[in-house]
């Protein structure tokens, strides 16, 4: 059973199918936000803009 802190499993591979070179760029409190249900902040947004539909 998923706790309340474990990562959605989709949104878990998406991060792994990125290239290796933006996942260098991320920092944890982005890959937080990415994974979490928190607001993205504007960084994020800017290295994933290329990979967002």
């Amino acid at each position: 059973m998923a706790g309340p802190k474990d990562p959605d499993p989709q949104k878990l591979e998406v991060l792994r199918q990125l290239p290796v070179e933006i996942l260098r760029q991320l920092t944890r409190e982005e890959v937080a936000a990415f994974l979490g249900d928190d607001p993205w902040p504007d960084s994020l947004q800017e290295k994933l803009k290329d990979y967002l539909i």
